[in-house]
């Protein structure tokens, strides 16, 4: 028996996740594909994204229209992969010479060991690490300001605190300029 490792399937664009659940209920059909996957894996990255003012945890994909399998590679399972996955074109393949003819072969390469520690050790990082937050403003912009005691008012941004998600923003108040600080979530861009 041959032992087990990651390969690369490759899927319809934004099709990842749906695709990925199909194989899984696929393989949880066949019994005898169960003994030979031992997990599909769609690697994503969660961030903190804030948009009109709203803070949102978002998944993004770390490798867009491709979903990995840990598997020993079978007829049935290649056969499932390539047919039966709406969604799913197939494997990450090389061509390879067939020693009887000059034709060439589509063949599934697996991933390397150290291709795998690095995706995987993203994943880890990712799912215990902190959440990535991405600033959608920059220096110059003109806000809003939507909640607090200066609601209402407009200003524009003078400096971006990422660590703390906290904007420094220039208001006129009384025909004077005050620096103030808010958060991501008590601004929106004009």
């Amino acid at each position: 028996m041959a032992d087990k490792k990651w390969y690369v399937l490759r899927t319809a664009g934004t099709k990842e996740k749906k695709a990925a659940e199909y194989l899984v209920k696929e393989i949880e059909r066949h019994a005898d594909l169960q003994s030979v996957v031992d997990q599909v894996l769609v690697p994503v990255k969660k961030e903190i994204v804030t948009k009109n003012g709203k803070r949102k945890e978002v998944e993004r994909l770390l490798f867009p229209g491709y979903v990995l399998i840990h598997a020993e590679l079978n007829p049935d399972l290649e056969y499932v992969i390539r047919n039966g996955i709406p969604g799913m074109s197939g494997f990450l393949t090389e061509n390879r010479s067939v020693k009887s003819s000059s034709q060439k072969e589509r063949i599934p390469i697996p991933l390397r060991d150290e291709e795998v520690r690095r995706i995987l050790g993203q994943q880890d990082e990712n799912a215990n690490g902190p959440v990535e937050t991405e600033v959608n403003y920059e220096v110059g912009d003109s806000v809003k300001i939507t909640d607090g005691p200066f609601s209402g008012f407009n200003g524009t941004v003078e400096e971006i605190i990422e660590d703390r998600s906290k904007l420094k923003v220039v208001v006129v108040i009384f025909g004077r300029k005050t620096l103030l600080e808010l958060s991501f979530t008590q601004v929106t861009k004009e």
